[in-house]
């Protein structure tokens, strides 16, 4: 899986992540910050003094509006700075003023939760995190330069010290990036009430399809169970009888023997259906239970490995059961595996999924594949999912849903 933030690139490859842009993308990253938090300071003092000036007249106004403006700006840089270090696309969380002109834009900044919480980070970045970021660019790299400037016999305990802070400076330059980052991240992401009308119509329109889809696939295993299966049993008690009349070995007797070996194959296949539809095993023990099951009449080796500390709440457990089964049905088909492998935890309100074969690769999820129709599933549950599936293989099905248990 192809990493989307700095974090994830020196998590997942230590050594080979030195050679990546990941390290200049977050030294870049906090040397804008050094400049983002410097210039905020420059404003917010001359703001305040323009304040102190205008006392008479504009007492706390105008420093107020002043620094609305400052702190949407220095945001509004830091959600496109944050693209050096984190992938994933943040949103602009404000909505269109009421009217037009200055008055009716600060008006409508002045009622959104996030002009203060966009406040509180720059003067947070004004107060602390620029002279932080100062201060982890000049202990990786002040401090070498300063040691091999001063290298001699009595020194050179220093200089070793200084090679290796500077042989470790792009991990300590990444790890306060994507501190920073983060804690970006959590003043200046929207929130989910912020988000648009329409948007929110979206996502309550898909939780409804998929509880539409729920109730519609527990109707049909119920008609299916008492309605189609019970006509195939009252079928085999009828050939029963007429083989009662038939005698053995004549051209009838050869025909009913046809009759109910196909008719004993539609009913297995029958159950089987059923069973995919609504298996016991899923409702009466829960998802490891249902996936081990599954992976155990699969064609080819699957092993499970899935930890959860209790059972998920129904929806979601059996969502996440339909991803698996068509995610493997997936790789039975098309990829050419010969063993698979899932693997599930739960941590920190998240259950993260990986589903990996050792196939030919080559999914390309914006071809309409299969693959497609999971991420819909996953979309639909607040969830993210990545495909890492390289020409030779092996896929990576990599998901994230959001999950709390009661």
């Amino acid at each position: 899986m192809q990493p989307t933030t700095a974090w994830q690139a020196m998590a997942q490859r230590p050594l080979s992540f030195l050679t990546s842009s990941w390290p200049w993308r977050s030294l870049a990253y906090l040397s804008g910050g050094v400049v983002v938090g410097a210039a905020a300071v420059l404003v917010f003092t001359l703001g305040l003094a323009a304040g102190l000036a205008l006392l008479v007249v504009l007492i706390g106004v105008a420093p107020l509006v002043g620094m609305v403006l400052v702190s949407t700006l220095v945001a509004r840089v830091e959600r496109r700075r944050l693209r050096l270090v984190d992938l994933d696309h943040l949103s602009d969380p404000h909505r269109a003023p009421d009217g037009p002109g200055l008055r009716a834009w600060t008006a409508t900044r002045l009622k959104e939760q996030v002009t203060w919480r966009e406040l509180m980070f720059t003067l947070l970045s004004a107060a602390a995190l620029w002279w932080m970021d100062l201060m982890v660019l000049a202990f990786s790299f002040g401090i070498p330069a300063t040691t091999f400037a001063t290298t001699g016999r009595e020194t050179w305990p220093w200089t070793v010290f200084g090679a290796i802070v500077l042989l470790a400076s792009p991990y300590t330059v990444t790890s306060w990036a994507g501190a920073r980052a983060a804690m970006a991240r959590t003043f200046l992401a929207p929130r989910d009430k912020e988000l648009g009308e329409e948007l929110r119509e979206v996502r309550a329109s898909q939780s409804r399809l998929l509880d539409a889809f729920d109730a519609e696939r527990v109707r049909i295993e119920r008609d299916l169970h008492d309605g189609a299966q019970q006509r195939l049993v009252s079928l085999g008690m009828t050939l029963g009888l007429m083989r009662l009349e038939v005698p053995e070995g004549s051209a009838q007797s050869e025909l009913l023997t046809q009759a109910e070996a196909q008719l004993s194959t539609a009913h297995q296949e029958l159950r089987a259906l059923i069973r995919g539809l609504n298996p016991p095993v899923l409702a009466d023990h829960g998802l490891v239970a249902a996936i081990e099951d599954y992976a155990g009449r699969f064609p080819i080796p699957v092993r499970v490995d899935l930890r959860l500390p209790e059972r998920l709440p129904r929806k979601l457990e059996t969502t996440m059961y339909y991803l698996i089964n068509e995610a493997m049905t997936n790789i039975a088909k098309h990829s050419g595996a010969t063993s698979a492998q899932v693997r599930g935890r739960y941590h920190s309100d998240l259950l993260i999924l990986d589903i990996t074969d050792d196939g030919h690769g080559g999914v390309d999820p914006e071809a309409g594949s299969g693959v497609t129709g999971l991420a819909d599933r996953v979309t639909a549950l607040d969830g993210r999912m990545r495909v890492s599936s390289p020409a030779g293989g092996p896929t990576l099905l990599h998901v994230e849903v959001p999950c709390r248990f009661a």
